[in-house]
């Protein structure tokens, strides 16, 4: 019988620094070729989308899927695992929690491999759902960080972020980027809240927001200023991110220039050259990262007796 985990359950069995291992090392099976990726597919609801991503991780002998459903501000997230050798389902897993998770763990992964030596100062673009774990999970992987600056447009939210992450307000999009060597855009936007003209030397940005055709978070300065350019997945950007499929379009970046970060942390290739390369990490969400932070979870749910079997 599955192992059923509800988001409660969830967020007892991790700390956020906990899932940037597991992600760093799902970035290496993937770069080993244990891993089957199947990018996100999205079919129409009224007024919002079914989404379905799926991946067999034979590193850890799992096979899993992720679903969710958005229709305007609610959403709902569950990943089915299963035994990738017995074919058996072994875990059922709400997964809005695991989700924060792993999204801040694959941007806490590419600042350990992509900022710059003594990086000092995080900036943060977005105050929502996904924001305060891309804070903590940078934070453990990058432990020179000092300070950290947020902004989002809605005051009282903001008020609240900074307090509970211990955070700087900024005044404007352009201050909590502006002097920052590590930028994160973590916002819905359809237009870009990132501009590259703000960003200093060696500056690292992690764009996590956007991930649909129609919307972007960062202009195309941002990546005819990039040195190096790497993404989660090629054929899943190629569908979805509007952050490189519009400036390719432009003629401001060819695909051939956007690596994925599995092959960085692999050490198949290299990422920041200097200490002043302006560095871009797209991330678009991996259904192989569901997998692992959801087989991590059910390893310590059974070692500890959370859940119920259903």
């Amino acid at each position: 019988m599955p192992l059923y985990l509800t988001e409660a359950d969830v967020a007892s069995l991790f700390e956020p620094a906990e899932a940037v291992p597991i992600i760093e090392e799902s970035f290496r099976r993937l770069a080993a070729g244990q891993v089957v990726n199947q990018p996100r597919l999205r079919l129409p609801l009224d007024g919002g989308t079914l989404a379905l991503m799926a991946a067999v991780d034979r590193g850890l002998g799992f096979a899993g899927t992720k679903t969710y459903s958005a229709i305007q501000d609610n959403a709902a997230f569950v990943v089915v695992l299963f035994d990738a050798e017995r074919g058996e389902c072994v875990g059922v897993i709400e997964a809005n929690t695991l989700g924060q998770l792993r999204t801040g763990a694959a941007s806490g992964v590419a600042a350990k491999y992509l900022a710059r030596a003594g990086a000092k100062r995080l900036g943060i673009i977005g105050c929502g759902f996904q924001a305060e774990t891309q804070v903590a999970c940078i934070r453990a992987a990058v432990p020179t960080l000092e300070h950290v600056v947020a902004y989002c447009r809605t005051e009282a939210r903001l008020k609240d972020f900074c307090a509970r992450v211990g955070a700087e307000a900024a005044e404007s999009n352009r201050d909590a980027a502006a002097e920052c060597d590590v930028v994160v855009t973590a916002t819905t936007s359809k237009d870009p809240v990132l501009r590259g003209d703000w960003l200093k030397p060696g500056a690292l940005v992690c764009a996590m927001g956007a991930n649909h055709l129609s919307r972007r978070e960062l202009d195309d300065t941002v990546l005819e200023r990039a040195s190096f350019v790497c993404c989660d997945s090629r054929e899943q950007a190629r569908r979805e991110s509007g952050d490189l499929i519009e400036p390719v379009a432009h003629g401001v970046l060819d695909w051939l220039e956007v690596y994925e970060l599995q092959d960085v942390v692999a050490g198949e290739v290299r990422g920041r050259a200097s200490e002043d390369d302006i560095v871009v990490f797209k991330s678009n969400g991996l259904a192989a990262w569901d997998v692992a932070i959801g087989a991590a979870a059910l390893e310590r749910a059974r070692e500890r007796g959370t859940g119920r079997m259903v």
